[in-house]
């Protein structure tokens, strides 16, 4: 079993709104309402794919009860921890003429320390019979940020595979925890570690740079596939993993999306470099359709003959 864990919940809504301008009325041609935050967008894409995943996180107030239910509408296990404040509304708008995108994320619920706890007992027992552990996104108010990294070493403790996906503090005290797998986009990498990149050399310095905070395997997704340093053959092992751009429909969610793939394809026992190329091939096949998570499993394994995955030399030394 794989759990994905989303503490900051959301109902998103994704909107196709032509020669979006501001301060002028529109109208829609095209809009999505679905359950989201990043690891329930993960969940949805892992269980398009045939694995087994349950959700889990905070739900509250009117809101929560609509993730809840839509959820299990789609036939997404869950067991969420339900809270006294109301879960957030986030919303996308997509400018089909021009391919721009805006996101408006609320900041969502503030969680109680009693709350805190009943989340803390809920994943402990769901632990019990999972293998895989994703957090995946940003934190409610008042949440401290070093919540990933304290249940990181719990889990780890227990023989858990743990994974995190998300940014600013909670991913720098999360990274120091040894993660299994850290994934975060090129912005978030550059935050980590602390400056920009201008070229592919920078890059593979960073994934290093993040293995040497403490992730065991990190993949700094891109628009065009990834970075890799993960584990082959028992030695770290650098990949850069692309495919040909293609015009989106939407890139909301493709990170998301590539990281169900990656988990899918790593539950199922593949090689290192073939998670890479499968994940990458979800990511781009979830850029065709607005809303996060979704994508056409035989897409997927078609595209994943376009990907390619090549092995780097490994530097004497990070930076």
């Amino acid at each position: 079993m794989i759990i994905t864990v989303t503490l900051n919940a959301a109902i998103d809504k994704s909107l196709s709104v032509p020669n979006f301008r501001l301060g002028r009325r529109h109208r829609t041609v095209e809009q999505t309402t679905l359950p989201g935050g990043k690891g329930v967008n993960v969940a949805r894409t892992l269980k398009t794919l045939g694995q087994p995943v349950i959700a889990t996180g905070f739900a509250g107030g009117a809101t929560g009860t609509r993730i809840v239910e839509a959820l299990t509408d789609e036939a997404i296990l869950n067991d969420f921890v339900r809270i006294r404040e109301e879960s957030r509304t986030n919303t996308a708008v997509l400018d089909p003429t021009n391919g721009e995108q805006t996101e408006i994320n609320e900041r969502g619920p503030a969680v109680s320390a009693g709350e805190v706890e009943l989340f803390h007992d809920k994943l402990l027992y769901l632990a019990r019979g999972a293998a895989i552990v994703i957090f995946a996104g940003s934190l409610p108010r008042g949440m401290d940020s070093d919540v990933y990294a304290d249940l990181i070493r719990e889990l780890r403790q227990l023989g858990l595979v743990v994974v995190v996906d998300t940014d600013g503090d909670p991913l720098r005290h999360a990274v120091r925890a040894s993660p299994n797998v850290v994934s975060p986009n090129v912005l978030e990498a550059e935050e980590l570690v602390g400056h920009e990149f201008n070229d592919d050399e920078d890059r593979v310095i960073a994934v290093r740079e993040m293995v040497a905070l403490g992730a065991v395997e990190a993949i700094m997704t891109m628009g065009d596939g990834c970075f890799a340093s993960v584990i082959a053959d028992g030695e770290p092992t650098l990949y850069r993993v692309r495919i040909e751009p293609r015009e989106a429909v939407a890139t909301v969610g493709a990170g998301d999306a590539f990281l169900a793939g990656y988990i899918a394809a790593r539950y199922g026992d593949r090689t290192p470099p073939e998670c890479l190329r499968y994940g990458v091939a979800c990511g781009a096949e979830s850029t065709q359709r607005l809303g996060a998570g979704l994508v056409d499993p035989q897409r997927v394994e078609r595209l994943v003959g376009e990907v390619e995955a090549e092995r780097l030399p490994v530097p004497a030394e990070v930076g």
